[in-house]
């Protein structure tokens, strides 16, 4: 299956080979438990995820930390949506009408 970028056309492949890392674990305090993860050479560009019982949200934010991608994913079916926008709230909000319709919710 082919992924395209929000332009229509395939992302050019990256040159040079570049070493893969993780997003790690927000600090966190004994009176707060991490929710959130981040990239650890660049801390503004984070990931949550969050789910109930019939939806997955993944909420990605831009490398600037200035905007947010959210994948709203259905449990049973896994059929998906995809958002974007500059705030998270709102990204979660336009994945998920896209996914279950306007009315969701």
């Amino acid at each position: 299956m082919t992924r395209q970028s929000a332009a229509g056309e395939p992302p050019a492949r990256p040159h040079g080979r570049s070493r893969w890392t993780s997003f790690v674990a927000d600090a966190t305090t004994p009176d707060k438990v991490s929710r959130g993860l981040h990239e650890a050479s660049n801390p503004g560009h984070r990931l949550r995820v969050e789910h109930d019982q019939h939806t997955l949200l993944i909420h990605l934010s831009d490398e600037d930390s200035h905007g947010w991608t959210t994948i709203a994913v259905d449990r049973g079916t896994r059929q998906w949506a995809v958002a974007q926008d500059t705030r998270q709230s709102e990204t979660a909000r336009i994945a998920y009408e896209t996914l279950y319709g306007p009315d969701a919710g």
